[in-house]
């Protein structure tokens, strides 16, 4: 497209293998209407293979922002005085996303929800955020709900004390035995009530070492109650295409479990309609008319009538805890670190309080004001 209509503040100036060059938009309206005017002159989008590259690369000055997960981040900090985060001390990042465990619930022994259950009490979140993420996540509250007033505001504490889990490890094998899951053959591993083998593999993909070093965490958990599983790091593709079409036991995925203003979004995505291929959530294939009505029935009621929404949502909080068709394990960070070598005033909690993203299709979340407010050194 020669003549491409926008109403950004930059312009795409050029690009090359390794990069895309954005220039500012000096007719953009918001400097008119608004008062706002970004500090770079230029945008350069560098393209990086991983995190351990974007690394070395930010302690060295040259990337002024990165969006990574970078491992070390706490003793970078401390380390190095031009490293920048959001919070100066732990959890360091924003919450941006809610981590789930998928289980395939068309398959054996995942199609029970005692045995769900059982797993959900069997996973050390706290130690994942403690040795995978060295504390830049928080764990997730038994539902999935992100810390934010627009999700917590429907939290109900007497569902969640009734039906909810905690790590547990000898609850986990309580619920198993009263189920008919037992050791037949002395292997160390359960087998199913009807006697069959279990053996679960859980997914992530290749490359995503925080992941990958999570699901390991995980898979030992499931080994320690008697549960045969093994973390498996299939390529992206695979991975995306193993989600998709359910064709997985157990995997880890966070892809529309977003920041919103409305947790109606979240369960959009865990509850989505059944689809041959799964792309838009529900990835484990949970099969629930209830719960996809009293969805339509939130979605119908409106904002401002509270104690309605909260009636709905406390049903749907409670089918969920029972039934465990996934498992939330942790809010991955809103990434941000960023080298105050050339820029500074950079979002943090003590102000400008902006979400600090270059992610695609969030930069109208706080993005564009973080450009506005950076001041050159």
């Amino acid at each position: 497209n020669e003549n491409p209509i926008g109403t950004g503040c930059y312009l795409t100036e050029s690009h090359g293998q390794d990069r895309q060059i954005f220039v500012r938009n000096e007719n953009w309206w918001a400097t008119d209407q608004l008062g706002l005017k970004p500090g770079p002159k230029r945008i350069v989008y560098i393209a990086v293979n991983n995190n351990s590259v974007a690394l070395g690369m930010i302690l060295k000055g040259e990337l002024d922002i990165s969006n990574f997960f970078l491992p070390g981040v706490p003793r970078l900090v401390q380390a190095y005085p031009n490293i920048h985060t959001f919070y100066d001390e732990p959890p360091y990042m924003l919450s941006d996303n809610t981590a789930f465990l998928f289980l395939n619930t068309t398959r054996k022994p995942l199609d029970d929800p005692e045995f769900r259950k059982a797993l959900a009490f069997a996973i050390n979140s706290d130690d994942i955020a403690k040795r995978v993420f060295e504390n830049q996540v928080l764990t997730s509250n038994p539902l999935g709900y992100l810390p934010i007033d627009a999700w917590m505001q429907y939290y109900d504490e007497k569902v969640v004390e009734k039906y909810g889990f905690s790590y547990d490890p000898p609850e986990a094998r309580r619920i198993l035995a009263k189920a008919g899951y037992e050791d037949v053959n002395g292997d160390g591993y359960l087998e199913a009530p009807d006697g069959s083998e279990i053996k679960l593999s859980i997914i992530v993909p290749f490359g995503w070492t925080d992941w990958m070093e999570s699901i390991k965490i995980i898979a030992r958990n499931f080994n320690e109650i008697g549960i045969n599983a093994e973390p498996l790091f299939p390529d992206y593709g695979r991975y995306q295409d193993e989600l998709y079409g359910g064709d997985f036991d157990m995997a880890i995925n966070n892809f529309n479990s977003n920041i919103s203003n409305t947790v109606w979004t979240l369960y959009h995505w865990l509850f989505y309609p059944l689809r041959e291929r799964m792309t838009s959530g529900n990835f484990g294939r949970y099969d629930n008319p209830e719960i996809e009505e009293l969805l339509h029935e939130f979605n119908r009621t409106p904002m401002d009538k509270h104690e309605e929404a909260q009636e709905i949502l406390s049903q749907v909080q409670e089918i969920f805890l029972k039934d465990m068709p996934s498992i939330p394990l942790w809010y991955n960070g809103m990434w941000f670190q960023a080298s105050t070598d050339v820029w500074t005033n950079w979002p943090s909690e003590d102000g400008p309080v902006h979400y600090p993203t270059t992610w695609a299709g969030k930069w109208q979340l706080g993005g564009v004001y973080m450009l506005c407010d950076l001041e050159a050194k």
